[in-house]
């Protein structure tokens, strides 16, 4: 009653006329803050519980925003208190770092991109270029790219290919060097997974493999458009860019591994998961193959 009364009337004269002494009263309050403290830390206790299995299953790869899609129980719990449990106990997402590049020169042939479009502001004089990842459906533009791995008795270099649409890797291949096989190695398992990829656009950058008049002549027959990134700018393979970040922070750095075999194993287990298990914020919380496998059954 006091409490609520303090607005109006100062708290000496509500002592006085209830009889209430201010010891009591600051007792009062010290104890009614301290069981407000004790059940806020009891319910961010069950939030946390909520949280650990998930974090810990994934191997601190998700941050806040895909735990929350994760876990059901977070579901309207504000994004915010999640953030700052998981902060306050050390349970970090993990952030990208640098990447390899393949390019070795230019065969001096022009190199176009179909991922760039242009507009033209008439009345600013100004053309712009920017780039189109969207798609509407599956195998309508691939990615692919070269990404090294080193480890103390030698290194491993990961060449994939990434459907945009969803963000699944159609096929890879794993090599100790990243030569020419490698590179068809990876197309023909993408090859004897689709056969039919008339008009798909197949991005890259100038690397040296995707300059390859036989490279060239693989897409061609099969009537694939091959798209290049500008010299220089690795924004045009932006998604290509990002898997290999992603997939680096969560399962090479910081990591030890004692030998190129099991660097590999985890390599390949790695895009199983990315696959099938690690969900994405931008695909309703499904992983690239749910999503994937929900949009095949509406074609």
């Amino acid at each position: 009653m006091i409490d609520e009364l303090r607005q109006r009337y100062s708290l000496k004269v509500l002592l006085r006329v209830s009889g209430l002494s201010k010891s009591t009263y600051s007792y009062y309050h010290s104890q009614k803050h301290l069981n407000a403290v004790n059940k806020a830390k009891e319910e961010d206790d069950r939030i946390l519980a909520f949280i650990l299995p998930v974090f810990e299953h994934h191997k601190s790869r998700y941050g806040y925003r895909r735990i929350i899609l994760a876990v059901d129980e977070l579901k309207g719990i504000n994004h915010k208190r999640i953030q700052r449990i998981m902060s306050e106990n050390g349970l970090f997402g993990k952030q990208p770092r640098s990447r390899y590049h393949s390019y070795r020169g230019d065969n001096g042939e022009h190199k176009e991109n179909l991922l760039l479009h242009k507009e033209v502001d008439e009345e600013k004089h100004r053309t712009a270029y920017k780039r189109d990842f969207s798609t509407i459906r599956p195998n309508e533009k691939w990615t692919t790219d070269v990404s090294e791995f080193k480890v103390t008795g030698g290194k491993l270099y990961l060449s994939p290919i990434m459907d945009m649409y969803d963000g699944s890797i159609i096929s890879y291949d794993i090599s100790a060097s990243p030569d020419f096989a490698q590179t068809k190695r990876m197309i023909d398992e993408a090859f004897d997974r689709y056969p039919d990829l008339e008009g798909l656009i197949f991005h890259s950058d100038q690397g040296w493999q995707y300059q390859m008049k036989l490279y060239q002549k693989w897409l061609q027959d099969k009537g694939i458009l091959q798209s290049f990134s500008r010299k220089g700018n690795c924004m045009d393979n932006s998604l290509m860019e990002n898997f290999f970040g992603i997939m680096k922070n969560e399962m090479y750095y910081g990591y030890e591994f004692s030998s190129l075999k099991e660097l590999k194993k985890a390599m390949e287990e790695y895009i199983i998961y990315y696959n099938t298990e690690r969900i994405n914020i931008k695909r309703k919380g499904l992983s690239p193959l749910a999503y994937r496998q929900q949009s095949l059954s509406k074609l």
